[in-house]
């Protein structure tokens, strides 16, 4: 090979300020492209004149001249480039190569080579050859970089598509080490506190080196990676049988087999430590300036690659943080709904242990603290066996060796990875690990909910800050359940206390009684009636509706029927009775209510004819004559009682006749609507009552099927009374 001299071709210094480090990276890679001549004479090609850059480009620090190109270069003979000078010396025509491949040297001292080249023949005046001339340019590293900027774009192509971090790395790894043939690559990733460094990928390292390494300290002296890691600072170690960073590991590389190793930093964009890259050498070895720049560019990438998984593991694990609170959240929501569904408070506590098992853990117990006693009231589990075995324990109320007691007396959160303390069945149920969590209100432990792992199932800070809050809330819910419970079951006794308790028996008569409060029964109503015997033989008869409910209602209600009991035996006649009611709500404390009553009072006294019956009416609805020809309103004029002192009052005498019904109502019934919000109304309380029924049952089931049919399921929101009096035949007692 021989060539003409040119001129250089020179890049600039990309040490230079001007120059960015990007494009001196780059720049250290791609060399500088020098020209290179060689003039050859002879069929031997003796080699008679050549310029620097060839002797530099063979590998050759000596200028030698006057030899053989065969004998001063024997490499070239099996690569077939004399025999191309041959054919060139011989034919005269010249041979142009294109990034011809060059193996230049021997032995320790091969190396790869790349080079555009023209062979041309030389001629004497006569036009005869007289030898070759070589003209080439030397394009190693730029081929190099081609391979290099291949290899880059496919990175950063598996880095835009978000491959996984472990394949970038190794793909990155593996395409330097085809770059730069006697190159071991190692990434390690830095901890998110940047004090320890992990495996990241090593692909030509041993697997016991790479598992010695992983999770080394960053500090100062920690050979080369740690120490770059902690002095965010390329270290170069040329030889580590040598260096004292590598005191602590130098035999570990003596078993590898590595002799030198060039540690880079992996820093972010804000310069937080991503990780380092090394680059491992068989033999003591100091870097050149392309080795520096090749670390430089994939250090970058590298720095890419991390940052972007980074961020995409940050993506996916507010996404999961995201899905899992809307998951805990659409779980709470549909519980709040499961345990308010129904105010029952053994049911709401049933409901909560199904809540818990299988979506916080495979078995779950409530234990409630009653007169003194814990009492388990609810069990869920995976099987049936399994949640017989764990009903049929019964914690201890004051055991100190059982988790349940404790709660109950502390009314803290219990959690542990085994077994609960104390007997039970853990055993058999395979029992790995148990939540204990207080259910409280107002201050006060009343239950617990235990909640219990079994395999390998755990019982996590997530499980026990959502059991917390379902316990929280099935506290509240089971708190209402049981007020409410009391509550009904308060107005229930007090209500009864102000109907009649039983239906009397009647002389020449029967009786019929409907009451139906409005709303779920947690208040007294404000509709009442009452019969009751008088001392003359007569009875007394009174249906009515105080003003607003409640204790107050109730408190009004007492006082009316008191008050007509009271005085009916002594008075003359219904509107005397009626009078002395009225006297008592005008004298009524002011703390014992204020509302006005409606009131239908009469006496009926037995006949040979069927009942005499005289009533006086107070602002209330008509009442209602039931006889075969129909059901007609009785007209009586009367106004609100506990308004006005006096009032004026007029009583009406009627008679029933065997068969014939008295109907006494109060407005929810003729107030009661349907889903066009149209009410029932008396018209249409007269049409269900023809044709007239002949019993007061019967009566009384005809008017409220018709009010139930019209209403269609819709909830009353007012209460319902209704009396009926229906007469029989002379001397019969119904």
């Amino acid at each position: 090979m021989a060539s003409t001299p040119q001129r250089p071709v020179a890049l600039p210094d990309p040490r230079s300020a001007a120059v960015p480090a990007e494009e001196g990276d780059l720049r250290g890679l791609f060399g500088e492209s020098t020209a290179l001549f060689a003039s050859m004479a002879g069929p031997v090609h003796l080699l008679e004149a050549a310029n620097p850059a060839f002797f530099t480009a063979i590998g050759r620090t000596a200028e030698r001249t006057g030899l053989p190109l065969g004998q001063l270069m024997p490499e070239l003979a099996d690569q077939g480039f004399i025999t191309l000078l041959d054919r060139v010396y011989r034919t005269g025509q010249p041979y142009i190569g294109r990034n011809a491949r060059v193996l230049l040297g021997e032995g320790t001292q091969l190396r790869e080579a790349f080079f555009d080249f023209t062979y041309e023949p030389r001629r004497d005046v006569g036009g005869n050859v007289m030898g070759v001339r070589m003209i080439g340019v030397e394009t190693t590293q730029v081929n190099h970089a081609q391979r290099l900027t291949a290899e880059h774009r496919a990175l950063l192509e598996q880095i835009a598509r978000q491959a996984p971090l472990e394949e970038v790395l190794e793909g990155m790894a593996k395409a330097i080490e085809d770059l730069s043939p006697g190159v071991l690559v190692s990434v390690l990733l830095a901890d998110d506190d940047g004090l320890h460094l992990r495996h990241g990928a090593a692909p030509s390292l041993p697997a016991f080196y790479n598992q010695a390494i992983d999770g080394i300290a960053t500090g100062d002296g920690i050979g080369s990676c740690g120490t770059a890691a902690h002095r965010r600072q390329r270290v170069i170690v040329s030889d580590i049988a040598t260096d004292p960073f590598w005191d602590d590991f130098r035999d570990l590389a003596e078993r590898a087999n590595l002799a030198a190793c060039w540690s880079t930093p992996i820093l972010g964009r804000d310069g937080h430590l991503l990780g380092t890259f090394a680059m491992y050498h068989r033999v003591p070895r100091t870097p050149v300036e392309a080795d520096l720049a090749l670390a430089s560019v994939f250090a970058g990438t590298a720095a890419l690659a991390i940052e972007r998984h980074h961020a995409e593991q940050a993506r996916l694990t507010a996404e999961a943080g995201e899905r899992a609170a809307r998951n805990d959240l659409a779980f709470l929501l549909k519980a709040s709904t499961t345990l308010s569904s129904d105010l029952h408070y053994t049911q709401t506590l049933e409901r909560l242990a199904a809540l818990c098992v299988p979506a916080l853990a495979p078995l779950c117990a409530v234990d409630v603290v009653d007169e003194g006693r814990v009492r388990r009231i609810a069990t869920a589990a995976l099987t049936a066996d399994a949640q017989q075995r764990l009903a049929s324990y019964r914690p201890v109320y004051d055991a100190d060796d059982d988790a349940v007691a404790r709660v109950l007396s502390s009314g803290l959160t219990e959690s542990a990875r085994r077994t609960p303390t104390g007997p039970g069945p853990w055993q058999d149920l395979g029992v790995t690990g148990y939540l204990c969590v207080p259910l409280t209100d107002r201050g006060q432990t009343f239950a617990t909910v235990t909640l219990l792992a079994t395999g390998d199932h755990v019982l996590d800070g997530h499980t026990v800050a959502l059991a917390e809050e379902l316990a929280r809330r099935a506290a509240t819910a089971a708190a209402n359940a049981r007020q409410y419970t009391q509550r009904a079951a308060l107005a229930r006794d007090l209500q009864a206390g102000l109907l009649l308790p039983d239906v009397p028996t009647l002389p020449g008569a029967e009786l019929a009684t409907y009451y139906h409060p409005a709303g779920e029964g947690l208040e007294i109503g404000g509709d009442f009636y009452d019969v009751f015997p008088l001392e003359d033989g007569s009875w007394a008869l009174m249906l009515g509706d105080v003003c607003g409910r409640g204790a107050l209602a109730a408190t009004t209600t007492a006082l009316v029927r008191h008050t007509a009991r009271a005085v009916a035996s002594f008075l003359p006649g219904p509107e005397a009775v009626v009078q002395a009611v009225n006297h008592a709500l005008i004298k009524r404390h002011g703390s014992h209510g204020t509302g006005f009553v409606t009131l239908i009072y009469g006496h009926f006294t037995p006949t040979a004819a069927g009942l005499e019956v005289e009533l006086v009416r107070a602002g209330h609805t008509l009442p209602l004559h039931v006889t075969e020809d129909g059901t007609h309103p009785l007209h009586l004029d009367g106004p609100l009682l506990g308004v006005l002192p006096g009032p004026r009052l007029a009583s009406r005498r009627i008679g029933l006749a065997p068969g014939e019904s008295l109907v006494l109502y109060t407005d929810g019934i003729t107030e009661a609507r349907n889903s066009a919000n149209e009410l029932f109304d008396e018209d249409r309380l007269i049409q269900a009552l023809t044709p007239p029924p002949q019993r007061a049952p019967a009566v009384l089931d005809t008017l409220t099927a018709a009010v139930r049919s019209f209403a269609s399921g819709r909830e009353i929101d007012d209460d319902q009374a209704v009396l009926v009096l229906t007469a029989t035949r002379p001397g019969t007692n119904t």
